[in-house]
């Protein structure tokens, strides 16, 4: 199985707003992004962050190689139950998920 370094693309993660964490997958070229799009699909993205498929918000920039998928955050950011105030950890479980070729 491969992952999205194997195929040309970094996941980068951060905050947006007290209720959502925004992923973006920058592919290194075109190719990597018609792979990509096609492979990483929402519900594997929902299960892997154990949210509602319907739930998650995407948007594929080809003109910019790059994919966003913003999911909600499992609590309130900065809630003392908050693990990662900042966002940053989600792209890390994106990053080394078992893409199916």
């Amino acid at each position: 199985m491969a992952k999205l370094a194997d195929i040309g693309a970094k996941a980068r993660s951060k905050n947006a707003g007290p209720f959502w964490v925004t992923i973006d997958v920058f592919c290194n070229s075109p190719e990597a992004f018609a792979t990509l799009r096609k492979v990483i699909r929402n519900d594997m993205v929902a299960g892997l962050f154990k949210v509602d498929p319907h739930s998650l918000k995407r948007f594929e920039i080809a003109s910019l190689n790059v994919i966003k998928i913003s999911v909600p955050r499992p609590t309130v950011q900065g809630s003392r139950f908050d693990r990662d105030m900042h966002g940053a950890q989600a792209a890390v479980l994106l990053s080394e998920l078992e893409l199916p070729f």
